[in-house]
């Protein structure tokens, strides 16, 4: 399946520009089609002259029909809620689709409508057989689903970076489901390129501000997973802190250890072993913690991990781009994955530095 046209809509969304930018020079892959509705007649040059595409191609209305004559393949970008007025027709026309939002993460539309209810209120939805059938796109747990795959649902950056420090522990029960604790920083990009008072730098910049302190959305995305790994419903905490700098995001996750005696050295040894075959996915050496801008620009998870036997506490570290890793790079792997390529296929892993 390779060789295959892709349409992005969304393009000049950060999801999109990041999207655009990976897929320049992908061996496989070729940009065919441009969606938005904002940008639409106008030539991209005109829009994003600092990154130039090959046929200067003018944005499109994202119209079904026409991004199916135009490709094979379609990476939704979109605010959430407007991609599934778009998903069921792209299907019904044989193009699958990676949406980088969250309208297909949820395993039923009833929990989709719960948690985002604003959105939901906005727009009505009767697709609860696509969110059964999408598969949740976090490559290093789902890869054989997604090959065989559809309607692929990207995962939001704070499940990715939570999610691949967690799942290794709760799969084999090293850890207490219950007391499980979140505590994540995160860059401005991830709230998105439209204008937000919160993110102006005279509001951001040299500070450190939590938000979403309950009730934050992915907070339900995590536990999905996380409980699914369980084999049983979990709740856990999750704060978000937002950070003075534009790209990057460092999850550091907390549980209890049911054998004490479990070392920092065994759990990085089951880290190991769990992502022996995800090149994406990198296991520090005891002691040694992760810092975002060794991952900044790639499409790497950092991971590391300590114990605190005073406590019985284990500590692990995650640090991932939260525009590529947390979005458009895992958008990618989902891309190759669809084609029949190897997830990795044109995505960088080392980063300039500093």
């Amino acid at each position: 399946m390779a060789g295959k046209r892709v349409a992005v809509i969304g393009a000049s969304g950060y999801g999109g520009l990041q999207t655009l930018r990976l897929l320049q020079g992908h061996p496989d892959l070729t940009v065919t089609f441009l969606g938005g509705e904002r940008s639409s007649g106008r030539r991209w040059s005109e829009l994003v002259p600092f990154l130039p595409l090959e046929d200067d191609l003018v944005v499109r209305s994202p119209d079904p029909e026409a991004i199916a004559a135009a490709a094979d393949l379609a990476v939704l970008s979109l605010p959430n809620g407007l991609a599934a007025g778009l998903v069921p027709e792209l299907l019904q026309r044989g193009v699958k689709v990676v949406d980088l939002s969250a309208d297909y993460r949820y395993r039923s539309l009833a929990q989709w409508q719960e948690v985002y209810a604003a959105e939901a209120r906005q727009v009505a939805r009767r697709d609860d057989d696509l969110c059964r059938e999408a598969v949740y796109g976090l490559v290093e747990v789902a890869e054989a689903r997604i090959r065989e795959a559809r309607l692929v649902a990207a995962p939001g950056c704070f499940p990715t970076a939570s999610l691949l420090a967690l799942l290794p522990f709760l799969e084999q029960g090293l850890i207490e489901t219950n007391g499980i604790v979140i505590d994540a920083k995160t860059g401005t990009s991830g709230g998105g390129r439209a204008a937000k008072e919160t993110l102006l730098l005279a509001e951001a910049a040299e500070a450190v501000a939590p938000y979403g302190v309950v009730g934050h959305r992915h907070t339900s995305e995590i536990e999905q997973l996380a409980g699914q790994a369980a084999g049983q419903a979990i709740q856990l905490q999750f704060t978000p802190h937002l950070m003075p700098m534009v790209r990057g995001l460092l999850a550091t996750v907390y549980g209890r250890l049911r054998d004490p005696g479990l070392t920092a050295e065994d759990c990085t040894t089951l880290l190991k072993a769990s992502y022996r075959h995800s090149p994406t996915v990198q296991v520090l050496p005891v002691g040694v913690y992760p810092s975002t801008k060794w991952v900044r620009n790639t499409n790497r998870c950092l991971l590391s991990v300590q114990v605190d036997p005073r406590t019985g506490q284990l500590i692990v570290m995650s640090a991932i781009d939260n525009l590529i890793k947390g979005q458009a790079g895992q958008g990618m792997q989902c891309l190759n994955l669809l084609c029949g390529l190897e997830a990795g296929t044109g995505l960088p892993l080392l980063p300039f530095y500093p």
